[in-house]
């Protein structure tokens, strides 16, 4: 391959992401066309298979970086929290927090879950990639845990679960609601005391969350 394609493949695949996060949440995943994304994105066909082999290949790179945006913002938050800050309490109002571009992310990713319950082989890919995605939000509850002078009574993995299904579901009826129940409402209410819950501590002293 030719050195200057080496060096655009990267910006064709982001391109190509970009536009099809936006195709995908203003026409639908199924009605979207590979055509309308190309158009979208500035390039061809060619470009796009050079990418991608369909659109479940696309949506799961989607699902990656996605994923990996968020475990990193997430943890630059935190990072940046002084160790008196490491309590419970704090961290759910971190973890809580609904950035504006989350919507488009919710109407495609809620779409494609659906897809992949339709479609065995698409549900197999989904579960590979929801799997490296929850441990590494299992890891992290876990370390911002122990940093606050705590440790889980529970499987990480379990619980990381639970934390994603109050998380989904509670913007399910957000977007629906979004007066009576703003994004990232749940989290703030009920995610510390359910960390307590499932926590004991490990040390006594001003990183006690509870």
């Amino acid at each position: 391959m030719p050195r200057g394609v080496t060096r655009r493949r990267p910006h064709t695949r982001a391109a190509l992401l970009r536009a099809a996060l936006e195709t995908f949440a203003e026409h639908g995943f199924h009605a979207a066309s590979i055509e309308q994304i190309c158009e979208r994105a500035g390039f061809t066909r060619g470009a796009y298979y050079s990418n991608f082999a369909g659109k479940d290949e696309l949506f799961l790179a989607l699902f990656d970086e996605h994923g990996e945006r968020i475990v990193r913002r997430l943890a630059e938050r935190i990072d940046a929290l002084a160790p008196e800050d490491y309590t419970l309490e704090r961290l759910a109002a971190l973890a809580s927090r609904v950035e504006p571009d989350e919507r488009d992310w919710y109407l495609v990713s809620t779409e494609f879950t659906l897809h992949a319950i339709r479609d065995r082989r698409a549900a197999r890919a989904l579960a590979a990639h929801d799997a490296r995605l929850r441990a590494e939000i299992a890891r992290g509850i876990e370390l911002v845990v122990r940093r606050s002078g705590r440790e889980l009574t529970v499987d990480a993995d379990r619980f990381a679960r639970l934390v994603i299904a109050l998380r989904e579901g509670g913007l399910a009826q957000s977007y629906v609601e979004p007066d009576a129940l703003p994004p990232g409402t749940l989290e703030r209410d009920f995610l510390a005391p359910l960390l307590a819950s499932v926590t004991r501590r490990t040390s006594v002293g001003p990183h006690d969350g509870a």
